[in-house]
């Protein structure tokens, strides 16, 4: 018996090539860095491609955002979303920027979901036994089973017309609805709003200019295949504690689970901005840190937090004084009318530092930045130009404490508690509430960069 063989001609394997693109990203100063990129690029990468480009601190808060001038909105793009896709619903000619900058509530939710859902805006589907914790709520919208209702008054801009009409709605896994009667949930009485699935939410940026919002507090539905701003749904929420809770439980119901694992696998990408190619960053927890005597011939720890918090007053004196010599004319100490001076302009240098910017546009910076606990700046007053102001965030809410100038023997200081802790110019004050609660209700933390707004 014979064996007769045939040939048999495999078609060839076509490796597959990813096209490129060209993508411009701008900076909070407006300059911008082009990058080629390809088309299966998520924001977490380009993001990573940025921060090693430009040899900034990773800290996991630096996001990408879409920002659109004609309708003046904005979203943070979730950092599991293809860039190139998003710039795919963009028109020729409208006027849209990527911007790279710190979002630090892009996750606070995960770490303090207390302050992102109030008790009086939160309901569940299903009778429960005691009360639920916020974690618990949490995973609720994680899971695909079971879901908690959002629900309160927003004003809503009404379709085709200039007028805003406040009206009670309920956010549910299915979509965004409103009553046709009070606060009644019953269904003959709920009118569908909006989905999530074709349509992304926008936070508004000058609701009251553009829009004639009734509110600051604005944001947005607008559908990927949008002809302009009249397809956009405008909403708008009282305060922003309200707005950020509406807006964070639309991102959790729409992504659920992609969210979490975003946070807790921040560098899950290209191979190219995994998190083999960056080398590990040390942390230092806040509660690591105590304060040390070198005085003497043994070091010692300071356990009374009164000596720690005088030596620490002394020492930043000690140092701003030398600081203040080594800036005389060819070494020589400055006169103390020259050291004031000197101390009064040292801090307008500091990218804390936002001079004559007022207390709505301060407001404006810290929520855009991510109002989580100890975001802060600092600026002129605009009711005493002897004065500063420390804006900062803290549970969700803006405050603002004004700095006053002290004068003691000639010598001007500056005190947020009635001169009982007084500091010779701002930097010394920032430096010490850096480490320091003090009268403040938490330490500061992140400063605001400068930003047009």
């Amino acid at each position: 018996m014979s064996l007769s063989t045939r040939r048999v001609t495999l078609p060839a394997i076509t490796p597959l090539v990813l096209q490129k693109r060209v993508i411009k990203v701008f900076s909070e100063d407006e300059t911008s860095r082009a990058l080629e990129v390809p088309s299966d690029i998520t924001a977490r990468d380009v993001c990573q491609l940025l921060i090693l480009k430009n040899h900034y601190v990773d800290d996991n808060s630096w996001t990408l955002f879409e920002h659109l001038a004609h309708t003046g909105v904005e979203r943070t793009i979730e950092d599991h979303e293809l860039v190139v896709e998003v710039l795919s619903h963009w028109g020729m000619e409208e006027d849209n920027k990527l911007y790279l900058r710190k979002n630090y509530a892009k996750y606070e939710f995960f770490k303090n979901p207390m302050y992102f859902f109030p008790e009086h805006m939160v309901s569940f589907a299903t009778e429960t036994n005691g009360e639920r914790s916020p974690t618990q709520m949490l995973q609720m919208f994680l899971s695909s089973s079971t879901y908690p209702e959002i629900h309160g008054f927003l004003h809503a801009k009404e379709q085709g017309k200039k007028s805003w009409k406040k009206v009670y709605f309920f956010l549910r896994r299915s979509g965004l609805y409103f009553s046709t009667k009070g606060t009644s949930k019953e269904p003959r009485h709920l009118q569908f709003f909006s989905e999530f699935s074709t349509s992304n939410v926008y936070m508004s940026l000058a609701g009251k200019k553009k829009h004639g919002a009734p509110t600051a507090y604005g944001f947005c539905f607008k559908p990927h295949k949008a002809g302009g701003p009249r397809d956009l749904k405008m909403l708008c929420a009282e305060e922003e504690p309200s707005r950020m809770c509406w807006v964070t439980a639309i991102r959790l119901l729409k992504y659920g689970m992609q969210l979490y694992q975003n946070y807790m696998h921040p560098y899950q990408g290209r191979s190219g901005c995994s998190s083999q190619s960056i080398p590990p960053m040390r942390s230092i927890s806040e509660n690591s840190l105590v304060a040390m005597d070198f005085s003497g011939q043994k070091t010692r720890v300071i356990e009374n937090p009164t000596e720690a918090l005088s030596v620490a007053v002394e020492e930043g004196l000690a140092w701003r004084k030398k600081g203040c010599l080594r800036l005389g004319n060819h070494g020589s100490p400055t006169a103390p009318s020259q050291s004031s001076a000197v101390n009064m302009a040292l801090h307008r240098s500091q990218p804390w530092f936002h001079h004559r910017i007022s207390r709505d546009e301060a407001q404006q910076l810290i929520i855009r930045q991510g109002p989580v606990d100890g975001v802060f700046l600092v600026r002129d007053s605009q009711s005493n130009p002897r004065t500063f102001v420390l804006s900062m965030s803290h549970g969700q809410k803006i405050k603002h404490f004004q700095i006053i100038p002290v004068e003691d023997d000639g010598e001007l200081f500056h005190t947020l508690d009635d001169g009982h802790t007084r500091f010779t110019d701002l930097i010394q004050l920032v430096e010490f509430y850096q480490l320091n609660k003090g009268v403040l209700p938490c330490k500061l933390k992140h400063y605001c960069t400068r930003m047009a707004l």
